[in-house]
């Protein structure tokens, strides 16, 4: 007998301001389900799971929950206004008799019930935020970043507890690894359509862009179409008499379906540069320790630090990572030992905080006022690795349209927030990056180019993060603090230092391992088929959609000019040229696009 399902939505449809986020959407929720919801940073993840909460009311459609199902919803910040606690928070809604649950959850998840609600940490909500949903183990949970500013223990404490459940769930994330564990389908988010697949977040980036491929192909084979019945239009223009009208408007269909079609959001336009190289010899730190109190955060710690090398900083929240960061940085002073600098570092810090943006600020002001951004003389110029750009072209190129450039900085999201961070962190050279926990609240396409960047850049990366999937992509080496004053390096990422520290067999780490690596390096991949192809073939393959782009717009500028039914009696000779141009950049145009598709064909057979 089928079992009723825990959550259903039919022809839901949503509108903010002016554009719908949803338009007749219809999913349902199983008992048992275990749901990946993905899609780009904005996309509405947050606000479907609103819906699916009961917090958001949709313009039109029904939400309904089977009698008897209780629906539990943890969001990225969640309102603490009116409790005294985190454990006043946590506890609220159960039963005085139920509230050992939240002592578990906090034993496991390491927050202390008793801190202020006005002196906690983001991280100590988060955490009291999992504890309240875990503690009330509703039918159906939703959680809404769970791992974000979660340590590596606290993230490995709520797997078990989701590994064990039998409840239903659907989770956002951005930590590949805790998607691919507990995921068994997945609702992608595009552009305003929501699909679903009954396979779990291990195979959305092929399912993505199988999707994406067919999209382009029909995109392709539309445009081929309008061009050669524009062709048409235009040879026939001189007898007009003959001109099959319904053929006419049929062509102004194609043109606004083309024109409706809604182009997929690229990736941020990052770029890192190395300024002049550092000497070899980066950091070396001697028998360093540090103690606050009775607090021993490290002791007679010693690390040579070469360039172009990757570390990973690791361990639990409060251990001491950003302490460890901040000697060798020489920021702060050791209690013993020596820490020594090679030469010309020039180093560029992301800041785990966000505290270097000032939440009054406007985006705009956020860059103009960085002294190392500022272009004399020029309100409007950014300088950017020594050149000056306008200050909404570079906004752009991390994904803020020209409108968000006067908002101020505390209306962004988390994920907009670390990018406006990494807008100035990219904008100046350097040969040192330090990234402390750079991938809170990044899209999976961002985190992506971010890694594809730091394979490339020519510097020193110092990383602190609790994402292993990306510390397996990342880190050369990996330096784990276990509290007692235990710094120890290991070689390679996560996986690797696990297996090396025996905490996991090491046929799973393998495992993982080869599964980290036909799933998450997509883009590496890519680059190494490309380069199977001569110098030639691989130079051309990547400057043949600069061409396609030029010709397109060349023709569409003929076309324009053409459309003029006056022109050939008022100016043959200019009509003759102009159709004669047209040809030619109508044939150049489609050798191009067969070129470009024959060496993308090419490079992906050896891929």
């Amino acid at each position: 007998m089928a079992r009723a399902p825990l959550l259903q939505l039919t022809d839901i449809s949503l509108t903010f301001g002016g554009e719908p986020v949803f338009h007749d959407l219809s999913l349902v929720i199983q008992p048992g389900d275990r749901v990946a919801l993905v899609g780009r940073n904005g996309s509405g993840k947050s606000t479907l799971m609103k819906v699916m909460a009961g917090l958001v009311e949709p313009d039109r459609g029904a939400r309904i929950v089977t009698p008897g199902v209780s629906v539990g919803y943890m969001e990225q910040d969640p309102d603490m206004a009116g409790f005294v606690t985190l454990g006043d928070y946590a506890t609220s809604g159960l039963d005085e008799n139920e509230h050992y649950r939240v002592e578990m959850a906090g034993e496991g998840l390491k927050f202390d019930p008793a801190r202020p609600v006005a002196t906690a940490s983001g991280g100590e909500r988060r955490r009291a935020a999992v504890a309240r949903l875990m503690a009330a183990a509703p039918d159906l949970m939703l959680l809404d970043e769970p791992t974000n500013h979660l340590d590596i223990e606290a993230i490995a404490w709520l797997e078990s507890e989701l590994r064990d459940t039998r409840k239903g769930f659907v989770l956002i994330s951005h930590d590949r690894a805790f998607l691919r564990e507990f995921s068994r389908a997945t609702l992608w988010i595009d552009r305003g359509i929501t699909r679903r697949q009954e396979r779990g977040f291990e195979h959305f980036e092929a399912w993505r862009d199988k999707v994406w491929e067919d999209e382009d192909m029909q995109r392709h084979k539309l445009d081929r179409k309008i061009r050669a019945e524009a062709r048409w239009a235009v040879e026939g223009i001189s007898a007009r008499r003959k001109r099959n009208q319904g053929r006419v408007r049929a062509l102004a269909d194609l043109r606004a379906e083309r024109s409706s079609q809604i182009r997929r959001q690229g990736a941020a336009a990052m770029a890192l540069e190395a300024g002049s190289p550092s000497g070899r010899k980066v950091i070396e730190a001697t028998g360093i320790s540090k103690t606050y109190g009775e607090n021993l955060i490290l002791r007679s710690f010693d690390i040579r630090i070469l360039r172009g090398d990757r570390v990973a900083f690791v361990g639990p929240n409060g251990v001491g990572k950003t302490t460890l960061l901040r000697m060798l940085l020489k920021e702060i002073a050791p209690d013993s030992g020596t820490v020594i600098h090679g030469t010309n570092l020039m180093p560029a810090v992301f800041d785990q905080a966000r505290a270097r943006l000032d939440p009054e600020m406007t985006l705009w002001e956020s860059l103009t006022g960085d002294a190392e951004m500022r272009v004399s003389g020029q309100a409007d110029q950014v300088l950017v690795r020594g050149q000056p750009r306008h200050v909404v072209g570079y906004l752009k190129d991390f994904l803020f349209d020209e409108r968000q450039a006067r908002a101020p900085v505390k209306s962004l999201s988390g994920g907009e927030k670390a990018r406006l961070l990494l807008a100035r962190l990219m904008a100046r050279e350097s040969n040192l990056l330090v990234l402390d926990e750079p991938t809170n609240d990044l899209d999976i396409e961002t985190l992506d180019l971010l890694q594809e960047l730091l394979d490339d850049y020519d510097g020193t990366v110092l990383l602190v993060s609790h994402d292993r999937d990306f510390l397996d992509r990342v880190a050369t080496v990996t330096i784990a603090m276990e509290g007692d004053g235990r710094a120890t390096a290991y070689a390679g990422g996560w996986s690797d230092y696990r297996a090396q520290r025996g905490a996991v067999p090491s046929d799973e780490v393998e495992k993982n391992n080869i599964k980290s690596i036909k799933n998450t390096a997509n883009l590496k991949s890519e680059k190494q088929s490309s380069q199977r192809l001569s110098f030639t073939e691989k130079h051309r393959l990547e400057h043949l959609p600069a061409l396609i782009e030029r010709l397109q717009a060349e023709i569409a500028r003929l076309e324009e000019l053409l459309a003029d039914p006056a022109l050939f009696t008022r100016d043959p000779a200019r009509f003759n040229k102009a159709t004669e141009a047209l040809k030619t950049r109508q044939t150049a145009l489609n050798e191009a696009e067969d070129e470009w598709l024959t060496l993308a064909e090419r490079a992906e057979e050896e891929g």
